[in-house]
């Protein structure tokens, strides 16, 4: 690998897992990931440089929750007092409860949510006016971001509002020109009235996987690519295969996007984890532009 900041010289990766996302509660850090066959391991932190594994190590375990396979992508939130983490196994998703961060996440009924095909990748995001909306992936013709709205008690969808997105139809996002072009890993943020559709383009293989983002004056869109993607990627941060990962604060309401890269330049898995500083920029006219600072970037560490 080689490195675009001095600050990573120093540094080689020690945490290995993919699709991540950090959660912030009471001002300790919990991350989350694909890597373990039965479930999803956390670890926690209370600086963001030094993670240490959770007591239970696994939040979410197989046989405790749907599935039984292909755990990925996980997103952990707090709503009206309870944890729940949407996720993904035997490509499709399921939702999950706990009382803790740390697990264990569980379901009363072990199913997945309803909907069509094969769907991954879950993205909870709450509106202001109390709606709740689900991002997500479905694998039809691709790998295509779709949107639904969901029931206030985050039960289940509720049928009828499925909207696609985007689709992978850019340059950037299929450097291969593979008749399977993928768009994943949705993160959706809203800032000035604006939403912002940040996402992940190419075979995760591929290492120009890159993280782009899409804006939109509603949550359902019609969306608009940012015309300079890919924001972050192997040509800015020096790794292969940047992408799909999370937004979070800092306790200094600092906003990171937490993402994995390729394990090095010859090897793909086990995707290594790390994170960046991003941020809005303003400008003159149009929404605001979502700027990675790529001399930030830098690997969580295991200690």
């Amino acid at each position: 690998m080689t490195c675009v900041s001095t600050a990573c010289l120093a540094q080689q990766p020690s945490i290995f897992l993919a699709d991540p996302t950090i959660f912030r509660d009471q001002g300790k850090f919990y991350l989350y990931g694909t890597g373990n066959p039965d479930g999803f391991p956390v670890f926690e932190s209370n600086n963001l440089t030094s993670w240490t594994p959770a007591v239970h190590h696994l939040a979410l375990t197989r046989s405790e929750s749907f599935g039984s396979q292909g755990f990925w992508a996980p997103q952990v939130i707090l709503f009206k007092g309870v944890y729940y983490m949407a996720y993904t196994a035997n490509e499709q998703i399921a939702i999950a409860k706990a009382t803790s961060p740390t697990g264990p996440f569980r379901q009363d009924s072990l199913h997945a949510i309803s909907g069509t095909g094969k769907q991954i990748d879950p993205f909870l995001f709450f509106d202001d006016n109390g709606k709740v909306y689900l991002y997500h992936v479905k694998l039809q013709h691709g790998n295509r971001i779709f949107v639904t709205e969901m029931k206030p008690d985050l039960s289940d969808i509720i049928p009828g509002t499925e909207k696609e997105c985007i689709a992978g139809t850019a340059g950037w996002e299929n450097t291969a020109n593979s008749d399977w072009p993928v768009t994943e890993g949705p993160t959706v943020l809203k800032y000035k009235n604006t939403y912002y559709l940040i996402y992940s383009a190419n075979d995760f293989r591929n290492k120009e996987y890159a993280v782009g983002y899409a804006t939109s004056a509603s949550p359902t869109g019609p969306w608009k690519k940012y015309e300079n993607n890919p924001i972050i990627s192997r040509h800015n941060i020096g790794y292969n295969g940047t992408g799909h990962g999370d937004v979070f604060m800092d306790n200094s309401h600092h906003m990171y996007y937490v993402l994995h890269t390729h394990r090095s330049t010859e090897k793909v898995s086990p995707r290594a984890t790390g994170m960046i500083k991003i941020k809005f920029k303003d400008v003159k006219s149009g929404p605001a532009v979502l700027v990675a600072d790529t001399t930030s970037f830098e690997w969580l560490q295991e200690k």
